[in-house]
């Protein structure tokens, strides 16, 4: 049971950012972070069509990021932030790795040179 939500929590990742992983598609989720925006309206600064849009928007959609919403015709996407919090959690439990071992690097640099109190 936990193996398999492990797992689930990891393929979850995978996705998130894989998605995250094209410039265009991080691009889309900037777009988005102002607010619903139909797929035409997305695709206005792009230099590609409609359909190659809408493939980029459906890799976000099957990792969660967008949400989308038909009305007739016209298709509205929404951001949907919940999805990255898995990805703000691993990512924070690297920064606080990284951030401890520079204090210790940054206090053993100053014991080594002897610069410690001492102001420039």
């Amino acid at each position: 049971m936990v193996k398999q939500q492990t797992q689930s929590r990891d393929e979850a990742l995978d996705r998130v950012f894989a998605a995250l992983s094209d410039a265009t598609r991080r691009r889309l989720v900037h777009a988005l972070a102002e607010g619903e925006k139909t797929v035409g309206e997305l695709a206005e600064p792009f230099a590609m069509s409609l359909v190659a849009v809408s493939k980029h928007l459906k890799v976000l959609e099957a990792a969660g990021i967008v949400q989308r919403r038909v009305d007739g015709r016209k298709h509205y996407c929404t951001l949907a932030p919940e999805s990255l919090a898995g990805a703000l959690d691993w990512i924070a439990i690297y920064r606080n790795f990284w951030n401890l071992r520079l204090e210790a690097l940054g206090a053993l640099i100053e014991v080594e040179t002897g610069t410690k109190g001492k102001s420039k």
